[in-house]
């Protein structure tokens, strides 16, 4: 299977990854390691830090957009003003995991919360199921769109949704559509597409209480990830564990971009 992500270094609070055939170095909080090679990070087509705001060196050695693949899925990519590039490469083994957890179940539905550029969707998608995409950006469900079609999956059967998570979770309840399967990466402050304000340690609660409402009879399973700062494996398996009674297995982890740098965690439920 092709990969054209790798993590090169990670230190000093920054990491060195290669995207295709361009480096790139940026910001990563945890890296508070010495790197192995600092020398070869003078090498980097270009570099991004928030030093003095938000700002790029080098971009202009990076092409408005280019593509890649990586776990079996093509991205396109952009960097873009925040230093985001359109994809989260540390998602990459829960890729893989939803991708063989719907395969086979003929008919699984699945729905994508805060869902991004569409890794999940896509990996959803290529295992057989039908999904639900939502994010409340609608440049970033353009872009997921664009990605599905690179996998050739423009004719799948994906709803793409442009909405608050939570009015939508409402609406979708008083409709009775279930899903059989939950994705779900809330941001730690985030604002919906009419500027409906999130906050992870207010609304959460909440969140979990409309994924119960939408879940089907029999689901497969729940996937809750997250990039808040200070959320531990601990908290969230206490968090799907209490909201999910459910679950017959809980398993939860960092998500590592190499096998070093944590970037997060995740925490899936399986019914």
């Amino acid at each position: 299977m092709a990969d054209d992500y790798e993590l090169i270094d990670s230190g000093d609070g920054r990491k060195f990854e290669r995207f295709g055939a361009y480096t790139l170095v940026r910001p990563c909080s945890q890296a508070l390691w010495r790197p192995r090679n600092a020398e070869a990070w003078k090498t980097a087509s270009a570099t991004f830090d928030r030093e003095d705001g938000n700002r790029w060196h080098g971009r202009h050695s990076l092409p408005e957009s280019w593509n890649i693949e990586t776990a079996g899925i093509r991205f396109k990519l952009s960097g873009t003003d925040f230093g985001h590039l359109g994809i989260f490469p540390e998602q990459r083994e829960q890729w893989k995991w939803i991708r063989d957890n719907v395969s086979g179940a003929a008919g699984t539905s699945v729905l994508n919360l805060f869902a991004y550029s569409g890794g999940s969707t896509i990996a959803a998608a290529q295992g057989g199921a039908d999904v639900c995409h939502l994010d409340a950006a609608k440049g970033m469900v353009q872009w997921a769109r664009e990605n599905a079609a690179l996998n050739g999956l423009q004719d799948r059967p994906i709803r793409w949704i442009v909405d608050d998570a939570h009015k939508f979770l409402r609406r979708e309840n008083r409709r009775g559509r279930r899903y059989d399967a939950v994705i779900f990466d809330p941001p730690t402050f985030g604002r919906g597409a009419n500027g409906e304000l999130y906050k992870i340690e207010r609304d959460l609660q909440e969140t979990l209480a409309l994924i119960r409402g939408v879940l089907s009879g029999k689901p497969l399973f729940v996937l809750f990830t997250s990039h808040t700062p200070g959320l531990s494996c601990r908290v969230a398996e206490n968090i799907v564990r209490q909201a999910f009674p459910a679950c017959r297995r809980i398993e939860s982890g960092e998500m590592l971009l190499g096998d070093m740098c944590p970037s997060g965690i995740y925490c899936r439920g399986v019914f």
